[in-house]
């Protein structure tokens, strides 16, 4: 049915659930510390999470990515040469992926942790201060694992979007599921099969994400009683 494309598109379904699980490991990073930023006291600091967020969110992740890969190459290649390193530095398309697509959601993830964080009840941190714990105390032990609970809707929607973005990195050269398809369905001139097959794998590997974070959302639930209407 795949005239024989079937393993090579499976390989790239592997690559694209890797750069899936990294990238989202940097976003978790950048989203926690966007939204310490936005929350911070510190006008500097808040003004830094406001514009990390506002401009990423504002920009399509396409022009993103092509940005940080081809900009971003240019830029490293312009510092070594300064600094007299005169052999052409070749960024991986891979590593590539995962800071773009990374920093990309880190500032959605940052409006997600920041909405959770301003949900809890405030006494409960100011419980922890007076009980003689240290803020890194409070937030350790009483914030986040708090604050996880709240933002798990928030981080199964960006997680799904993620998944499925990662088909854009295909654009830079990354052999992901999608570089593969198209590279198939270009030898055999069988776009809608080749296609169709990534289309069905994107919608187990998301069905599959959600069915395993709402376990995850029904283990941090265990205990708490549904809201009234």
């Amino acid at each position: 049915m795949l005239h024989g494309y079937g393993s090579s598109i499976l390989d790239g379904a592997w690559l694209s659930i890797n750069l899936a699980l990294l990238a989202m490991a940097v976003a978790i990073g950048l989203g926690l510390f966007g939204a310490l930023c936005r929350l911070s006291p510190l006008r500097w600091l808040a003004a830094l999470g406001e514009v990390y967020t506002t401009v990423v969110r504002g920009i399509p992740d396409l022009v993103l990515i092509l940005l940080v890969f081809y900009g971003g190459q240019d830029l490293v290649n312009r510092l070594a040469l300064a600094l007299g390193y005169q052999q052409y530095i070749d960024i991986n398309p891979f590593i590539a992926g995962v800071c773009t697509m990374g920093f990309i959601f880190g500032a959605y993830l940052s409006e997600t942790f920041r909405g959770a964080f301003l949900a809890l009840p405030a006494g409960q941190a100011e419980a922890g201060a007076a009980y003689g714990m240290a803020p890194w105390q409070v937030f350790w032990r009483i914030s986040l694992p708090q604050m996880v609970r709240l933002a798990l809707p928030g981080f199964t929607n960006n997680w799904l979007v993620l998944t499925k973005s990662t088909a854009l990195i295909s654009v830079i050269g990354l052999q992901d599921m999608m570089f593969k398809a198209k590279n198939a369905a270009d030898a055999t001139h069988q776009p809608f099969t080749f296609f169709l097959a990534v289309a069905a794998l994107y919608l187990l590997l998301t069905s599959v994400s959600l069915l395993l974070l709402k376990g995850v959302e029904k283990r941090y639930s265990v205990g708490l009683k549904p809201a009234e209407l």
